[in-house]
């Protein structure tokens, strides 16, 4: 079931409905995800407290990635988060950043016995990822030649665990939290690096989008983002840079 949450400042100014700004999300932990009927994350809270600051009505509605970010380049006043802000969505977004910076690992199934340092090894395996997710432009564009699709983070994960798929390109974030709750998940090598942001549509008001980036600067200048980021355990594995890409 979508969860669906609207924020409008009982005290601003009655609004035109084009000046709502209507967010899409997907469930990624530890940046956006559900518990029970409310969405929570890094990414999430970041959003809240923007739009508090410039008091601009939104709602904000989590949904497949395929759909989340098809709405964000096809509908005014739409934006989408957390978005990995690639050279390939550069031109199709207004972009508000950083939500984040992070890295994906490529894993495997623990136990599975496949072992590889690097993008060109992992070529031999089926790699399973999210369908119009930022991974599967990185996978293709490196020129994998077998990728399997799915609709969401769980599903892909699933199919790792029995064996359907045999890497998966995941967040280190997630990753560790992962591990932490005892999934049997093993990082093979680093597979790339990206800033995440809120990517809005292009016809999305130079102004308001202003606003927005002022109100994320604030919060990461007073020390805010630092702050979320701490409440989610956001940090980096030992894992580190065991392999460079070829």
């Amino acid at each position: 079931m979508k969860v669906l949450v609207i924020m409008l400042s009982l005290a601003a100014a009655p609004v035109a409905a084009a000046d709502v700004v209507h967010f899409t999300t997907e469930d990624y932990p530890p940046y956006n995800y559900r518990v029970g009927s409310e969405i929570r994350g890094a990414g999430y809270d970041q959003i809240l407290l923007m739009m508090k600051a410039i008091d601009i009505p939104y709602t904000i509605e989590m949904m497949p990635w395929a759909r989340a970010i098809a709405l964000a380049e096809s509908e005014p006043m739409h934006c989408v988060f957390t978005t990995a802000h690639i050279p390939e969505r550069d031109k199709r977004f207004k972009w508000v950043e950083p939500i984040a910076v992070g890295r994906n690992f490529m894993v495997s199934h623990e136990g599975s016995g496949i072992k590889v340092a690097n993008i060109e090894e992992a070529k031999r395996f089926t790699v399973g990822t999210q369908r119009n997710d930022y991974t599967q432009t990185l996978l293709e564009n490196e020129g994998f030649p077998k990728i399997d699709l799915a609709t969401d983070l769980k599903l892909t994960l699933k199919k790792l665990e029995s064996n359907r798929v045999d890497l998966m390109p995941i967040s280190e974030q997630h990753y560790i939290e992962l591990r932490e709750m005892g999934t049997d998940l093993e990082a093979q090598f680093v597979f790339s690096e990206q800033k995440f942001a809120v990517a809005c549509n292009l016809s999305f008001p130079d102004e308001l989008l202003a606003r927005m980036q002022g109100a994320l600067d604030t919060l990461i200048a007073d020390g805010t983002q630092a702050e979320i980021f701490d409440t989610y355990n956001l940090r980096y594995s030992n894992f580190g840079q065991v392999a460079a890409k070829p």
